[in-house]
């Protein structure tokens, strides 16, 4: 049995995404991984409208359409998690970020949660059309490199981003 819903966020996860961002801020996390510049956004609407858009003639310029999902347990409706699956890649995607961008609230590790939403989102892909996904990952960031192996990951490259951090490029068979 699934512990996890994804559910398209809404004006009513406001507050628990706000606490979300807070969470991650009061352990030096500033970015969140998969929630499409949620941290960076001037307030929650905005954002909001960001990610909600299904015209994409509207995206902004610069990314591809994506669908963002929040992840929900299921026994409380807390947001463990956010996902954000982008339909294809453009070349900065396809250089640097993947087709799956994905993150665990800090209080959430450790739990299963981080292998459930990209099961999931693998899915979603797959629903898309998409016969193989592209994922990158720090390469000191164990947990994630864990989780992408964990669903077929196959590494293809390793890289020094432009910040200084080695980054590990992976790639996982959807399969039949």
């Amino acid at each position: 049995m699934s512990k996890l819903t994804l559910v398209l966020p809404t004006k009513e996860h406001e507050k628990q995404l706000l606490d979300y961002v807070k969470e991650h801020r009061e352990i030096g996390e500033e970015h969140l991984h998969g929630a499409s510049l949620l941290e960076e956004s001037p307030n929650y609407d905005d954002w909001l409208e960001l990610v909600t858009a299904s015209d994409p003639t509207i995206t902004k310029p610069d990314w591809v359409t994506g669908t963002t999902f929040l992840a929900v347990r299921t026994e409380d409706q807390k947001i463990v998690g956010i996902i954000n699956t982008r339909h294809f890649l453009n070349d900065f995607l396809r250089n640097y970020g993947g087709h799956i961008g994905y993150g665990v609230r800090p209080s959430e590790r450790q739990k299963g949660y981080a292998g459930e939403m990209l099961r999931s989102g693998l899915l979603f892909c797959k629903s898309l059309g998409l016969e193989k996904v592209m994922m990158a990952c720090a390469k000191d960031n164990v947990a994630s490199r864990k989780t992408i192996l964990n669903a077929g990951g196959v590494l293809e490259r390793e890289f020094l981003h432009t910040d200084g951090e080695w980054v590990q490029v992976y790639w996982i068979e959807l399969g039949e």
